[in-house]
């Protein structure tokens, strides 16, 4: 029995296409391994054509009122929730992720955040118009920036187009979005149902690999650049960037340090280092992937952790006993592999570390014990659904082991001690710092790193912030 490869295509200007010169790439099941569908490997016709759409739809689009964008953005929310059951088979097709986490941990979240920005559509902030020279008064305007290019990840494909579009829209720029090439589908239908909404041009698709993103990220049109992936990813787009200095968004890796002290209630840490190692295959820049643990609790620890990993199970989609789905793709069931394969000596694997089943890309929940700090497997970011435990002896170390890496998204102390909980918020060198839990986000409240984790806030008035620009217009009040 053959399954019907299915045909997406690129949305611009307020139309479906193919690729100017025909290419397509092949879809791949991360469950199946089978080509589900083909789409579009766009080139410079392709990018021209939607830089064009959104540069001609820009001015109109700016020039709504806030009113007007929070109204088009209520109706795309309302939308996705109409269309929810058709998002998570699309997102779960993509990914291979768990129907019912996709529809309770995905669909909420995603249509909460589009109301938030519909709303700071409406609040944008500034100082005070005033008379800060004699004779003269000052106003601040916050306007849109222009067109963005915008580049979403695999791990979440519809999560991190809401994350990118939505301020973007909401701020009065217009969109050119490109998915990865292996999850297009989800971003594909989003369009659909946003083009019965939105007038033509101002949020267009481009499906393709990424010679297809750098072509966007160069081409002289757009005002900024955001992107959600790699490091190197992000290195590449500063560089491209650079060369005619436009504004550039980077959301990229993390390694996010877990720091447990002797006080931490063992059970409930365990349970919440867990669910947050282990969500989504591990496969999330923010995940509970690098434990500290004080060396009094540390074997204790890791025993518990080495059960709970045990206990958690991947499998396929419509499982509603799996807690995570496939990796997405060949390559990066390669990488996961590989880091296991490459551990040192010193090193024990407590539980998983290796591939589950003989078809799709599972992969076994994961404890690995006795690291040192200068390993591969502590210094880089593994992407899978691995967590390492690493002992310490004081704080000071702690946080030493903590901050050193390259990365610095987000972290997590577990303690039950209020002022060693703030010091370590201080001193823990990462954009967000949970306490006594790991990995909620909210739209209040912004995601974004430092170091190679790269620049710009995602959700939050701070998010928003970041697709306007600033003008500064002053006036004589004299005769």
């Amino acid at each position: 029995m053959t399954t019907e490869v299915r045909r997406l295509r690129n949305y611009i200007n307020g139309e479906f296409r193919d690729a100017a010169d025909g290419r397509t790439i092949d879809v791949v099941s991360p469950v199946t391994e089978e080509v589900y569908a083909t789409s579009p490997l766009s080139g410079q016709a392709d990018v021209d054509a939607a830089m064009e759409a959104a540069a001609a739809a820009f001015p109109a689009w700016r020039d709504t009122t806030p009113a007007e964008r929070q109204k088009a953005l209520l109706k795309i929310a309302d939308a996705f929730e109409e269309r929810a059951e058709d998002l998570i088979a699309a997102e779960s097709e993509n990914t291979g992720k768990p129907i019912g986490l996709t529809r309770s941990e995905e669909i909420p979240p995603m249509v909460d955040q589009i109301r938030f920005f519909a709303g700071a559509a409406r609040l944008l902030e500034g100082r005070s118009a005033g008379e800060y020279m004699e004779g003269l008064t000052s106003i601040i305007r916050r306007e849109p920036v222009g067109v963005c290019a915008q580049v979403a990840p695999w791990n979440y494909p519809m999560m991190m187009a809401v994350w990118k579009f939505a301020p973007a829209l909401a701020a009065g720029n217009t969109v050119v979005i490109k998915p990865s090439d292996t999850t297009p589908a989800s971003t594909v239908l989003m369009a659909e149902i946003i083009g019965q909404i939105l007038p033509k041009g101002v949020f267009n698709v481009l499906c393709g690999d990424r010679d297809t993103g750098r072509a966007m990220v160069e081409h002289p049109t757009p005002a900024m650049a955001s992107i959600t992936g790699s490091v190197r990813a992000g290195m590449q787009v500063a560089e491209s960037a650079a060369k005619d200095v436009k504004r550039v968004h980077l959301e990229l890796g993390g390694k996010a340090p877990v720091v447990v002290f002797e006080d931490a209630d063992i059970a409930k840490t365990v349970s919440g280092v867990s669910e947050a190692g282990f969500f989504n295959a591990g496969q999330d820049c923010t995940a509970a992937t690098r434990v500290l643990v004080h060396e009094s609790i540390h074997d204790e620890f890791v025993t518990a952790l080495a059960k709970a990993a045990a206990d958690t199970k991947t499998g396929q989609p419509d499982d509603e006993d799996v807690a995570y789905g496939p990796l997405n793709n060949a390559n990066q069931l390669k990488q996961v592999s590989g880091f296991i394969e490459r551990l040192p000596a010193h090193a024990k694997v407590e539980a998983g570390g290796h591939r589950v089943g003989d078809k799709g890309y599972f992969y076994a929940p994961t404890v690995v014990s006795g690291l040192k700090q200068d390993d591969e497997i502590i210094q880089n970011e593994v992407f899978g659904p691995v967590i390492t435990v690493q002992s310490f002896t004081d704080e000071d170390q702690a946080v030493s082991y903590a901050n050193g890496v390259e990365y610095a998204l987000a972290s997590s102390v577990w303690t039950q001690n209020h002022a060693r909980a703030m010091r370590m918020s201080k001193n823990l060198d990462f954009g967000c710092v949970w306490i006594n839990t790991h990995i909620p986000l909210v739209a209040e409240m912004p995601h974004g790193g430092f170091k190679k984790s790269g620049y710009g806030k995602d959700l939050s008035a701070y998010g928003f912030e970041d697709y306007t620009r600033i003008k500064h217009v002053m006036t004589s009040i004299e005769d």
